[in-house]
């Protein structure tokens, strides 16, 4: 469930969104029952109890709502108020926030009677000041703030509140947003390039990112090692669904070699296996890079998480349990000596997907016949991202630039026509009336829908949704 989830005149309610929701049935003090969606619940029941310690209690008088519901509510204070009062504070059915179940409406208790009305709450203002400061703790926002009506186009409202969750609800409450506004500022989908530093593992890098986006929906393309530093292609949110388009690109690569040792893990990290004090020369060196095969197979690191048998060959190693390890064919497209000394070399690499730079080195030092091992590896490119565009984790905001979905894709994008965008934005087979030789991407007012494939029948069946 996506509880940071819109809903307003302009994002109307979507019941095919909620329709996993689970709502659970609270009965209040005075024996009305409602429902709310069940984490919901739980917010509001921790909040209660958590009021109860400075001795104010609060009671629920407004919870899910729906459309139906919505409208006889409309019509009822139309009879009572008028028209230019529930134009004003009654929500046009569909646009309410109540049909969603993750909203709700409170009254407090005073002298043991329950003060719920918009006049009588007036005096009491400064309690609900106090149950404010409190909601972020339960993933509880104020929904209609002070000073905002411009923006969520109602009044005041600090009876009103809504769960989204404890990241989420942090960041609307501390810097004063509304949902509309932190809506624009982190609803963003795209792919950043990063300057992954040494001691860092692939997993911390989206784990900062995630937390810095508040979002789950993280995904990066090519792991690096901790000792491993520079470009990390990183998926954000609806991105996360093309890594695989991704992750087919070339990488390159620089390498630094200790020449004359050999570890378990193929880099320093590891425990020593094989020492050798032999020294190396330019001319040993043109001699490998001419020699080196440009097309093999090669064995995969005993610490990699390629798995085997449902396992990861880490988790082999780890145990110290001897397995054959796979082989898979890789592609060196560009091999150059950039650096040597007697006892340590660096060179740049192109290389194909699924290139262990780790084993590539290990190999090198097998026709050299001197174990070498990987002392440092900056990765410069991957496909069409370079390492000059990314930035610095340091550097990282919420504002950072991201690549949008159809710039980082190397395929045509094409404005769908009106009597194929029913069927695309439900991802069914269309007629390749388009002259799709492969893959594409179809928009619609510059909104993303879906990426499509030919499937050589002159049809196109969809590949990714994306909307």
């Amino acid at each position: 469930m996506n509880y940071k989830i819109l809903v307003n005149k302009e994002y109307p309610y979507d019941k095919g969104i909620f329709s996993n929701v689970t709502l659970k049935r609270i009965r209040n003090d005075m024996g009305e029952e409602y429902l709310l969606e069940k984490k919901t619940l739980k917010a509001y029941l921790d909040l209660k109890r958590d009021l109860e310690k400075d001795n104010i209690k609060i009671v629920i008088n407004s919870g899910y709502r729906s459309i139906e519901d919505q409208i006889d509510t409309k019509n009822k204070y139309l009879s009572i108020y008028g028209e230019d009062y529930t134009n004003k504070y009654v929500a046009e059915p569909g646009s309410s926030e109540h049909h969603t179940g993750l909203c709700f409406d409170i009254g407090i208790i005073i002298d043991n009677k329950v003060v719920d009305e918009y006049d009588d709450l007036k005096p009491y203002m400064n309690i609900f000041e106090t149950i404010i400061t409190k909601l972020k703790d339960y993933g509880l926002i104020l929904r209609y703030p002070k000073g905002k009506e411009k923006i969520t186009g109602y009044s005041y409202e600090p009876w009103h509140y809504r769960y989204v969750g404890k990241s989420t609800a942090k960041i609307i409450m501390d810097n004063n947003l509304t949902l509309e506004e932190y809506n624009e500022l982190y609803n963003k989908s795209g792919v950043l390039l990063v300057n992954k530093p040494k001691g860092l593992t692939s997993r911390d890098v989206v784990n900062e990112i995630g937390r810095v986006f508040d979002t789950k929906k993280v995904g990066h393309n090519g792991t690096l090692d901790p000792l491993a530093e520079g470009l990390l292609v990183i998926t954000i949110n609806k991105a996360t669904k093309i890594n695989e388009l991704l992750t087919c690109s070339d990488k390159e690569y620089i390498a630094e070699v200790k020449v004359g040792l050999e570890t378990d893990t193929l880099d320093l990290e590891g425990k020593i296996i094989k020492t050798n004090n032999k020294k190396i020369s330019k001319s040993m060196l043109d001699s490998l890079f001419r020699k080196f095969p440009r097309e093999y197979m090669q064995e995969v690191p005993k610490y990699s998480a390629i798995k085997v048998d449902g396992k990861k060959l880490y988790e082999y190693a780890r145990n110290s349990k001897d397995i054959e390890l796979p082989k898979r064919k890789v592609i060196i497209k560009e091999l150059e000596l950039l650096d040597y000394k007697e006892d340590s070399f660096t060179f740049r690499c192109l290389v194909s997907k699924g290139t262990y730079i780790r084993s590539l080195i290990k190999d090198m030092g097998e026709i050299l016949n001197i174990p070498c091992t990987m002392s440092g590896l900056i990765r410069t490119r991957q496909g069409k991202f370079k390492l000059e565009n990314a930035i610095n984790l340091e550097e990282l905001s919420i504002n950072s630039n991201l690549i949008t979905i159809s710039k980082s894709l190397d395929i045509n994008v094409i404005e769908i026509d009106a009597k194929d965008y029913k069927k695309v934005n439900n991802g069914a087979v269309i007629n390749n009336n388009y002259n799709v030789k492969d893959k594409v991407l179809f928009i619609k007012n510059n909104k993303i829908l879906a990426i499509y494939q030919s499937n050589n029948n002159n049809k196109l069946k969809c590949f990714k949704m994306l909307n």
